[in-house]
Order: C-alpha cells, then sequence, then structure tokens
C-alpha cells in the first residue's frame, strides 16, 4: 500500500500533468478514494463537492481546473 508521501507526490505529479490546482487534485482523489479511473471521470466531468472541499484546502481566491478557472465566490 502506498504511503501518504507517495499518494501525495502522484497527485501533484497527476495535477501538474492536468494543469490543474492541487488542491483541486487532492480534492478529486479524496472524493475518488484514491480510485485512478474514477478520478479521471471526475477530473473529466466535474463535480461540486471536489470545488467545496478544494476550497476548504486553502484562502486563495481562485484555483484552475485544466482550462477553467474557478473563483471561490462562485463555489
Amino acid at each position: 500500500m502506498p504511503t501518504q508521501d507517495a499518494k501525495a507526490h502522484h497527485v501533484g505529479e497527476w495535477a501538474s500533468l492536468r494543469n490543474t490546482s492541487p488542491e483541486i487534485a487532492e480534492a478529486i482523489f479524496e472524493v475518488a478514494e484514491f480510485d485512478e479511473v474514477l478520478a479521471e471521470k471526475i477530473w473529466e466531468e466535474g463535480n461540486d463537492e471536489v470545488l467545496i472541499r478544494a476550497f476548504q484546502k486553502t484562502d486563495k481566491d481562485s484555483l484552475f481546473w485544466g482550462e477553467q478557472t474557478i473563483e471561490r465566490k462562485n463555489v
């Protein structure tokens, strides 16, 4: 079973490859329970719960989800 550090590193790489904020990537994997196939589906389709979790992880006013900029005020 991967360690927390290994999971964090993998999520960071995954976020970078998809031009997605790390906070959003972390939230995607939490919602997907670290199932990479499900995480990819969530990334493609979007998910309101992911956005709520992602903004709870940071004080930033905007995050990136691929080509989109998500504003905190819109969540």
